[in-house]
C-alpha cells in the first residue's frame, strides 16, 4: 500500500513539473557553442571596460615612438631599400604593438583568475580544453588586431604607407596575433605571480622584439649578428608584415610563412595540452 501511493506521488510529481514547464537539461553537440562565445565575449568585454589603458594606451606610445625616431632620423636616416624611411619604420612598430597587446591579453586574464582565485570560473562550466584555448586566443588575437588597426589610423595621415599585398598584412597579422596569444596563454598558466610574467615580457618579449628589424633593416648588421637575426622568429613576423605594405623585405618570405604556421601549429597542441591536463591551474 505504501509502495503504491509513493508511485502516485512520483507520478502526480512529474505531471506538476511537467505542467509548469520545467526546463529541460541544456543539450551540447560536438563543440559548445555558447559557452565558447560566452567566454570570448567576457575576454573582449574585459579589455574594452579599460580601453584607456589597454588600446589608447599602446597606441600614444607608438606614436610617440614614431614621432622621436621620424624626427631624430627622418631625414638624415635616407631610403631603406627604396622605401622612406618612416614609411619602412610604420609596419613594424604596429606590428610591435600587435604582438604586445596579443601577449598582455590572454596572460593577464589567467594570472588574474590566478590570483584572485576564480580561475574555478573557466574550468568548471562543461567547455571542452580546446574550446577554452578558442576562446583566449581569439580574445588575445581581436585585442592585438584592433590596437593594430587604431595604431595603424594614427599613424596614417602622418606616413602614408599604403597597401602593397593585403593577403600577406592579413596572414602575417593573424598568424602573429595567434602566436603570441597562444604564448601569453601558457605563460599565464605557468606563473604564479605579476613577476613572472613581467620577466617574460622584458626579458623575452621585448628584446626579441626591438632586435628584430622593427627600427632598422638587418642588412646594415655586421656578422654574426645579421646571421643570428635570422633565428629570432620575430624578425620574420615583422619582415612579413612589412613586406605586406611596402614590398620590402630582408628575409625569405616562404621560410617566413614556414615558421609562422609551424609556430601555431605547436603552440596550439602545447596550450591544449596544457588546458586539458590543468597543470598549475588545479593544483
Amino acid at each position: 500500500m505504501t509502495e503504491q501511493a509513493g508511485s502516485t506521488d512520483a507520478a502526480q510529481m512529474s505531471d506538476t513539473l511537467e505542467i509548469r514547464g520545467a526546463p529541460e537539461p541544456r543539450k551540447i553537440g560536438a563543440v559548445n557553442w555558447l559557452g565558447l562565445w560566452t567566454l570570448y565575449k567576457k575576454e573582449v568585454h574585459r579589455f574594452l571596460k579599460v580601453s584607456f589603458q589597454t588600446i589608447l594606451a599602446p597606441v600614444a606610445t607608438t606614436l610617440l615612438f614614431m614621432t622621436v625616431f621620424a624626427l631624430a632620423l627622418g631625414a638624415r636616416r635616407g631610403d631603406v631599400g627604396g622605401v622612406p624611411f618612416t614609411a619602412f619604420l610604420a609596419p613594424g612598430l604596429v606590428m610591435m604593438a600587435l604582438i604586445n597587446n596579443a601577449f598582455a591579453n590572454s596572460s593577464s586574464s589567467i594570472i588574474v583568475a590566478k590570483v584572485q582565485g576564480n580561475s574555478v570560473d573557466f574550468l568548471m562550466p562543461p567547455i571542452s580544453p580546446a574550446e577554452l584555448a578558442v576562446a583566449f586566443i581569439t580574445g588575445a588575437m581581436t585585442r592585438g588586431v584592433l590596437v593594430a588597426a587604431a595604431t595603424a589610423l594614427v599613424i596614417e595621415p602622418f606616413v602614408r604607407v599604403g597597401i602593397a599585398h593585403p593577403l600577406a598584412v592579413a596572414f602575417y597579422g593573424l598568424g602573429t596575433a595567434s602566436v603570441l596569444g597562444m604564448v601569453g596563454m601558457i605563460a599565464g598558466v605557468w606563473a604564479e605571480k605579476f613577476d613572472h610574467l613581467a620577466v617574460i615580457t622584458n626579458f623575452i618579449i621585448m628584446p626579441l622584439a626591438f632586435l628584430s628589424g622593427t627600427f632598422y633593416s638587418i642588412t646594415i648588421l655586421p656578422e654574426p649578428f645579421q646571421t643570428i637575426s635570422h633565428f629570432n622568429p620575430v624578425f620574420y613576423m615583422i619582415d612579413g608584415f612589412r613586406y605586406g605594405f611596402t614590398g620590402y623585405h630582408d628575409g625569405n618570405l616562404a621560410i617566413g610563412v614556414a615558421i609562422l604556421l609551424a609556430l601555431n601549429v605547436v603552440l596550439g597542441a602545447a596550450s591544449y595540452l596544457v588546458l586539458r591536463t590543468g597543470w598549475r591551474l588545479k593544483s
